[in-house]
């Protein structure tokens, strides 16, 4: 079954509504033809301007992260309502970086997964272990119970969703996986959605993510396991990103979905 291949750069806390109008619309000129689905995910501030400067372009406009609740006195949240208000068509749930700096749980990212899915933003999932984690052995069992957690109680919503799985070792160090670590983490994955969803599993883009860059992009994006990247610092260049969407582009072919 052919899976969409997707290009996501999550811009995290960068920017000004200048730079950042800038930078997007430095990606819509220069976006090549491609078989991709691109999103560009920029702080919720800044919303506004990139959807001004893609319009019309087949760009996706992305959130970083939504809110568990629909409305109410949350003070500081962004509500799944409100980012489709904006423009938005997905949403990032569960970096490991706001796992870790906000503490968030899987039973609070189930909380945001039915948000999304109430309000049809796809949500990019994110899983991943730590470096002790890898150390000790454990990476298949940490990414199966992000997944167990987290995602199964989605499942029944039957809506599209994307899984990226990023080690947390390799979010913003610059160290990247070999593309045999990222390769057997993947067919975890792979192997979770078959075992819960059959035949309909093998739909579900599973991205890498985690210092993905121009030099490695077309070595990682070149195994059948990896759908795609959701790309961190490299994202904050449109030469950089757009080198990404090429190599996806050339590596993967075929039509996205």
């Amino acid at each position: 079954m052919s899976r969409a291949v997707w290009v996501a750069g999550n811009w995290k806390m960068n920017g000004t509504e200048s730079s950042a109008s800038d930078l997007a619309r430095q990606v819509r000129e220069t976006l090549p033809e491609r078989p991709v689905r691109v999103a560009l995910c920029p702080p919720s501030v800044h919303l506004a301007a990139v959807r001004e400067a893609i319009a019309g372009s087949g760009i996706l406009l992305g959130a970083q992260d939504c809110a568990a609740e629909e409305n109410g006195a949350y003070t500081g949240e962004v509500s799944a309502a409100q980012l489709v208000d904006m423009g938005c068509e997905c949403v990032i749930v569960g970096h490991s970086e706001r796992r870790r700096h906000q503490k968030e749980d899987d039973a609070l990212l189930v909380r945001k997964l039915a948000r999304a899915f109430a309000h049809r933003l796809v949500p990019l999932y994110c899983v991943g272990e730590t470096l002790e984690e890898r150390r000790a052995g454990a990476t298949d069992a940490a990414v199966t119970k992000q997944l167990d957690q987290g995602l199964s109680p989605a499942l029944g919503h039957g809506l599209p969703f994307v899984i990226a799985y990023e080690p947390v070792w390799a979010i913003g160090t610059g160290v990247v996986a070999t593309i045999p670590q990222a390769e057997e983490v993947h067919g975890v994955v792979r192997r979770w959605l078959a075992k819960r969803l059959g035949a309909l599993g093998d739909a579900i883009p599973v991205l890498y993510g985690g210092s993905v860059n121009r030099d490695n992009a077309g070595g990682l994006l070149a195994s059948p396991q990896i759908d795609g990247a959701l790309v961190g610092g490299a994202s904050l260049s449109s030469e950089e990103f757009l080198a990404i969407v090429r190599a996806a582009g050339e590596k993967k072919g075929g039509e996205a979905s």
